[in-house]
């Protein structure tokens, strides 16, 4: 088949998906309510990423979402930190030059804690400190803030599912109070399958772009499919939105990684439910949320 019937009987196909949709399930279209704005990494066009720092300027900005990367150190602490390697976001290469390739793995809660994860940003946040998810959640909390929290190169931290739970659990994150507050994300299925089966109370959301015909199987046991803003189109969300996820309601969208105001406005066109962004102060003006 020639790529453009391809594309044609594909979009035929999707957009034919919003026809499934319950009234309450096209908002984003038909009453313009505005998509979600989540913070990644914090506000990290303004702070160095996955810092305290970052958490702090989206709540000055106004933004209650803040996203997060969680990986295990060599000792087992969970940390707030993107990379596998600590080398583009600290100064390791210059407290421990003899200790390459500098994986997060490799290194110790208390070495990490050593190292600066600011200045490489700027010299006003010298000193800033890669937080551990203890850290990180009291400050999410104090700042009456929500978190989507991912689970980062599982692959590699055997049970950091469980332990992620856990330090969840003993900071009182999984309480009926905080049940709206916090979302569990991974690329990997299996990691989402797992949190969902340990704690099914726990709202979870896989990332990427799977087929639609897969959905079947992930919306057993995720609420959310977060996919890359340059892989999906209105059909695409319409068609992800016609499912309903783990917890009886229309899964949702949340797209990622939107930086600029002609590119908020179009991804919000297509019906996602929420934007995730470097830059939280442009896509909530340029969406109009609140």
């Amino acid at each position: 088949m020639h790529a453009r019937a391809v594309a044609a009987t594909t979009s035929a196909l999707l957009g034919a998906a919003t026809l499934l949709l319950p009234a309450s399930d096209v908002r984003a279209v038909e009453v313009g309510e505005p998509p979600t704005v989540i913070a990644h990494r914090g506000a990290s066009a303004y702070a160095p990423e996955n810092t305290l720092a970052a958490v702090d300027k989206a709540a000055e900005l106004g933004i209650r979402w803040v996203e997060n990367d969680v990986q295990r150190t060599q000792d087992g602490e969970l940390v707030v930190l993107h990379d596998d390697n600590l080398r583009r976001t600290t100064d390791v290469e210059e407290v421990f030059p003899d200790r390459a390739p500098w994986k997060v793995k490799d290194f110790t809660a208390a070495e990490i804690a050593r190292l600066d994860a600011g200045s490489w940003f700027g010299p006003a946040y010298a000193g800033a400190r890669v937080p551990t998810l203890e850290q990180y959640v009291h400050r999410v909390d104090r700042n009456h803030q929500k978190l989507l929290l991912e689970i980062k190169n599982p692959e590699l931290y055997p049970g950091i599912e469980q332990q992620t739970l856990k330090v969840l659990a003993n900071e009182n994150w999984l309480d009926q109070q905080h049940r709206s507050q916090l979302i569990v994300q991974s690329f990997s299925a299996d990691t989402v399958r797992t949190v969902h089966k340990l704690k099914p109370d726990v709202k979870t959301g896989l990332l990427g772009t799977p087929k639609v015909a897969d959905l079947t199987v992930y919306a057993q046991f995720t609420d959310q499919i977060n996919p890359s803003h340059s892989t999906i189109s209105t059909g695409y969300v319409s068609a992800v939105q016609a499912f309903t996820g783990a917890h009886g309601k229309p899964l949702e969208v949340f797209a990622w990684t939107v930086n600029d105001a002609a590119t908020a406005r179009r991804v919000a066109r297509y019906g996602v439910d929420g934007i995730i962004t470097n830059t939280p102060d442009v896509v909530r003006d340029a969406v109009g949320a609140p």
